[in-house]
């Protein structure tokens, strides 16, 4: 009689689980104590985003630093869902919501699943000191995820912001997570596109400040903060985007490209955007220079993709047409840009990186 009590309770119990079980998972997750909205917080309007806006350093908190990071998200995101992350760093001189909107994926964290880290530097350059910091960002998102849950993890970095993460991508924490390194105007691995000779950062002339104020490097860089790093040679995947009027040349050959023995003909194709970007440098535009960069405007890009690459790598450069440094990019051209990322080989979080 016992028996027959205690397996008619088991029943019961595996029922209420499997009616719970399924509620809990449909639950969205709350990233990082991070309220997900729509539009997203401390989104720049499509022209005119204000310095205060503009500057931010976002308002989710890393706990073991106490320092504050932007983190964007689906709002639907349910545990289970697989993504693609991002950890976007700003350039020098930079803030962290001025880079979320330079090159500006949280328009599209909803149709390409994807989770956006940005950090801010107080000291708006990045050091090694930071290190710790955007180590722990990391796990914190990696832990409220799931690392089965990571497809891929991509290091995403403007200017000094792409150095840095030239350095770190193959480094002790990031070397065994990082699938995929995009470098906007921060050095192209495989082979250098030297500076263009007119490219200088202009004074500042005192203008009233704009979205974009700050993108300069600041005054006293730290030592080695613009040093380019030794060309990192474990696996991921590379896209370089760059300005036209901020190069010399973009070489026809790539040594990371080589090294996946991709194809030596390369696919080319256009992309054309009839709006333009939401930030600038409003700081230097009396007058602009086009090397450094100008107003927002719609803008051409060339995509010059090598096809067959081993393993399903993806390496691509993207060359912005009539643009300088710190134009924001586009829409069209930055949801280009997102889907080579996410169509290129992931899973070493998954594989326990």
């Amino acid at each position: 009689m016992t028996r027959v009590r205690l397996g008619h309770a088991f029943q019961i119990l595996v029922a209420i689980t499997l009616v719970h079980a399924p509620n809990a998972l449909a639950q969205p997750l709350q990233l990082g104590a991070a309220t997900c909205a729509r539009p997203p917080q401390l989104h720049c309007p499509d022209g005119g985003c204000s310095r205060e806006v503009v500057t931010s350093g976002g308002s989710v908190v890393e706990a073991k630093t106490g320092r504050t990071y932007f983190l964007d998200y689906p709002c639907d995101l349910k545990r289970g869902d697989k993504v693609t992350f991002v950890l976007s760093l700003h350039g020098g001189g930079s803030y962290g919501n001025w880079q979320r909107h330079y090159f500006p994926i949280l328009d599209y964290v909803d149709k390409y699943r994807l989770v956006v880290a940005t950090p801010f530097s107080p000291r708006r350059v990045w050091t090694m000191e930071d290190d710790g910091y955007l180590e722990n960002i990391v796990t914190t998102v990696i832990e409220q995820i799931g690392r089965e849950n990571i497809k891929a993890f991509w290091l995403a970095g403007h200017s000094q912001g792409g150095l840095t993460s030239t350095r770190l991508v193959c480094g002790d924490f990031f070397g065994s997570k990082v699938d995929g390194f995009l470098s906007l105007s921060g050095g192209r691995v495989g082979g250098q596109a030297g500076r263009a000779s007119g490219f200088a950062v202009p004074p500042a002339t005192g203008a009233a400040p704009q979205a974009g104020r700050g993108a300069a490097p600041p005054a006293g860089l730290p030592a080695g903060a613009l040093t380019i790093p030794p060309p990192p040679g474990c696996d991921f995947s590379h896209i370089f985007e760059t300005g036209e009027h901020e190069i010399s040349a973009l070489p026809k050959a790539s040594e990371r490209a080589q090294k996946y023995s991709c194809s030596s003909e390369v696919k080319q194709r256009e992309v054309v955007d009839v709006k333009p970007g939401y930030v600038y440098d409003g700081t230097r535009q009396n007058p602009g220079s086009k090397s450094w960069g100008l107003l927002p405007r719609p803008g051409t890009a060339n995509i010059l993709e090598f096809r067959g690459c081993r393993d399903k790598r993806v390496v691509a450069d993207v060359v912005r047409l009539d643009k300088g440094h710190t134009e924001g990019l586009e829409p069209k051209i930055t949801e280009e840009i997102v889907k080579l990322m996410v169509a290129a080989r992931g899973g070493k979080i998954q594989r326990g990186g």
